[in-house]
Order: C-alpha cells, then sequence, then structure tokens
C-alpha cells in the first residue's frame, strides 16, 4: 500500500544545480528540459516504429520466438557493454556531445535495419543500434545535472512519459507503414533519428549544473560497491527481464491465440502507452508529492505482477486489454521512481556512471529477458508471463529495503 510522503523535499546542497543568486536560471534549466524532453522523444518515436514491426520483420526472415529472443538479446548486449562507458564519457566531456554520438550511431544502425535483407543484416544492425542506445542514462543524467531533488521524481516521470510519446506515436506509424513492406518503417525511423541529430546539434546545450572534466573514474564494479546503488540496480534488473517477457513474445502470443497482426498489435501498445504517458506526463507530479518513491516502487511492481500472470489466463481480447493497462499503470510508476532514487545515491562528479551502471543493469537484464522469453514461450505459452510475476515478487520483497531520502533533507516545499 503506498505510504504518504512529508510534504516537499528539499535539494542537498551539493545536488543543487542552479544558484539561488541567479533568478532567471531556473527559466532557462527549463528551457533545456523542454528541449531534452524533445529530443528524447523524437528518438524513441523511431525506437517505437521498430519495436512492434521488428517480429514480423525477423519472422519475415524465418526467426522462431527463439530466434527473436535473440534478436533482442544482442541489442541489450551491446547497450550492456557500451552504457557504462558512455554514462562515463558523458562525465567527463559533457551531456551534449555524447547524446549527439548516441543520436548518430543510432540513425545508422536504423538505415541498416532497413537494407538488412536477411537475418545476418538483422542481427548486425540491431547490435550496432544497441551500442549506440545510451540515451536514456544521459539524460538521466542531464537531468538531475539542472533540477532541485524535490522535483526529481517529477522530471523523471515526464522522462518516463516520453516513452509514452514515443510509443504512442511510434506503433501508429510503424502500423501504418507496415503494409508498404516492414523495410519501410525502418527507413522512416532512420530519416527521424537523422533530423532529431540535426535539432539536438542546433538547440540542445550543455547543462550548467555539470561541471567538465569532473569525473571520477568508475567502473561498475566502484559504482555497484555502495549498497544502495547495488539494491537498485537488483530491482532495476529483475523489473526489466520481467517486462521483457511481454516485450518480445507479445506479438507471437497474439498472432497464435488472436491471429492478429502486425498493425492490431501496434494498437494495443499505443493504448498501454497512453496509459503510462497519461500517469508519468501527469499523475507522477500529484503521485511523488504524496507519496514516497518505494512506496510506488512496491505497489506498482505488486499490480505488474498480478498483471502479467493474468494475461495468458484472459479469454478474450477485451479482457487481455484490460489486465494490460493495469499492467502499463503498474509499470508507469515504478520506473521514474527507480531512476528518481538511483539519481539520488550520485554526486555530481559520478552521476553519469552511476546512471550509466544503473541502465546497464537493465541492458543485462535485456541480454537474459528475451531469450529466456522466446524458449519458455516455444514450451508453453504461459510460461513468459508466470515468470515475469515471480520477478516482480522478488522486486516487491526487495523494494521494500530500497533507501529513502536522509530525514535533514525533507523539508517543506510549495
Amino acid at each position: 500500500m503506498l505510504a504518504p510522503t512529508p510534504r516537499g523535499r528539499s535539494p542537498h546542497p551539493a545536488e543543487a544545480p542552479i544558484s539561488a543568486t541567479s533568478p532567471t536560471a531556473p527559466t532557462r534549466s527549463r528551457g533545456m528540459l523542454a528541449v531534452l524532453f524533445g529530443v528524447v522523444v523524437v528518438d524513441l518515436i523511431g525506437f517505437g516504429i521498430v519495436m512492434p514491426v521488428l517480429p514480423f520483420y525477423a519472422k519475415e526472415y524465418g526467426a522462431s520466438a527463439t530466434v527473436l529472443g535473440l534478436l533482442m538479446m544482442v541489442h541489450a548486449g551491446a547497450q550492456f557493454l557500451a552504457a557504462p562507458l558512455w554514462g562515463r564519457l558523458s562525465d567527463r566531456i559533457g551531456r551534449r556531445p555524447v547524446m549527439l554520438m548516441t543520436i548518430a550511431g543510432t540513425a545508422a544502425s536504423l538505415l541498416l535495419l532497413g537494407l538488412a535483407g536477411s537475418l545476418v543484416g538483422l542481427f548486425a544492425a540491431r547490435i550496432l543500434g544497441g551500442a549506440f542506445a545510451a540515451n536514456i542514462s544521459v539524460a538521466s543524467a542531464y537531468i538531475t545535472d539542472i533540477t532541485e531533488e524535490h522535483e526529481r521524481t517529477r522530471w523523471m516521470g515526464v522522462l518516463g512519459a516520453c516513452f509514452g510519446v514515443g510509443f504512442v506515436l511510434g506503433p501508429i506509424i510503424g502500423g501504418v507503414l507496415a503494409p508498404y513492406g516492414y523495410a519501410v518503417p525502418m527507413l522512416t525511423a532512420a530519416g527521424i533519428a537523422t533530423v532529431n541529430l540535426l535539432h539536438a546539434a542546433v538547440r540542445l546545450k550543455e547543462p550548467a549544473g555539470h561541471v567538465l572534466g569532473a569525473a571520477v573514474e568508475e567502473g561498475r564494479l566502484s559504482v555497484l560497491s555502495d549498497p544502495e546503488v547495488r539494491r537498485l540496480c537488483l530491482s532495476y534488473f529483475a523489473f526489466s527481464v520481467a517486462v521483457s517477457q511481454l516485450e518480445t513474445v507479445f506479438a507471437f502470443y497474439m498472432i497464435d491465440r488472436f491471429a492478429y497482426d502486425a498493425r492490431e498489435v501496434a494498437f494495443i501498445l499505443v493504448a498501454m502507452a497512453v496509459v503510462m504517458g497519461g500517469v508519468q506526463g501527469g499523475g507522477m507530479k500529484a503521485l511523488s508529492a504524496r507519496f514516497r518513491e518505494r512506496s510506488m516502487i512496491v505497489t506498482g511492481s505488486a499490480l505488474l505482477a498480478v498483471a502479467l500472470f493474468a494475461v495468458p489466463e484472459a479469454p478474450t481480447v477485451p479482457l487481455l486489454i484490460a489486465v494490460l493497462l493495469g499492467a502499463a499503470f503498474g509499470r508507469a510508476i515504478v520506473h521514474p521512481s527507480l531512476l528518481s532514487l538511483t539519481s539520488k545515491t550520485a554526486t555530481p562528479a559520478n552521476r553519469g556512471a552511476v546512471m550509466g551502471t544503473f541502465q546497464s543493469s537493465a541492458s543485462l537484464a535485456r541480454v537474459i529477458g528475451p531469450v529466456a522469453a522466446g524458449a519458455l514461450y516455444d514450451v508453453r505459452v504461459a510460461l513468459p508471463f508466470w515468470l515475469a510475476a515471480g520477478l516482480l515478487v522478488g522486486v516487491v520483497a526487495v523494494g521494500r529495503g530500497l533507501p529513502e531520502p536522509e530525514p535533514e533533507s525533507l523539508a517543506e516545499a510549495s
């Protein structure tokens, strides 16, 4: 059950990126947040175009559920290896240049995906795409650089809402374009990523709260020596393995159970994304003002566990959609709460490294999760969903011991 939090939080002095003597600094920071969120949304639209179409694209070349899981695994594996490196690089040379490099690499990978022509080409494109998929961890560090601690969960919620927007518009575009050939949505996503690179190059600035060259050399093992970071990464790992079960086999499940096509699957994903975007874009401000992040992680994970367990038991599509919308709500409150708590454990010098390691825990989960989902699905349809539910019960258990802000950092805020 959600437990109310004290009214408001004040930033720790070392974390406050906005000078109290500069009345225009908050306005400039909000302007940069708007640009950042615009860049992330466009990037995720490209991702959203690809995801509902990729299973059908792969199946066109003879992929089984297991092969599809491997295709998703290699993307996540490359991301797992690269994300902490990008995070540390952003600590050292700046958030902006790293964002530009990763967007450029994403555009190239999407172009290769559209031109693949074989399963080997699909695998090569996905590996390249995973290596440059560091936008979210760098964007999280960017947000932390220019926001105060008491409003961190709210802005991480907006970052989560970018997923919702991207996964609303992306699948719509992908579903509309899929009848013209599965390569067409991929090439369209590549074009969108190229436009996004030009937009970011012109508009995105380095956050004022980040001091260039202030990075400390911290690898994964060093970052994970902090028990709070370790518990958060473990929670995010289990959460990500769980949601990857649904993401990997959902299209195959809808094909096999209800004979759905790419467009119909895309619009179910859109409905889920609308719920997630609504909660994270608008609801998180109210929720974070009333409830602690830990409570939202526990409650959201419990709701998601029940929903995913029920997915293979749903006898009709309307009932299945109702279950999936409940899952979307649970997922919507867990993700930004985990991001916010993790950002509060980092210092300005190692923020990129911490957020990169946190993100890499999800990448590792997406190495293991899709392979497990595909293999389990080929044995029995319900098994991936039952695995997801069990892992989320584990998140509930671990979540009860997650850190909360120190009492002295809590204060009244209007």
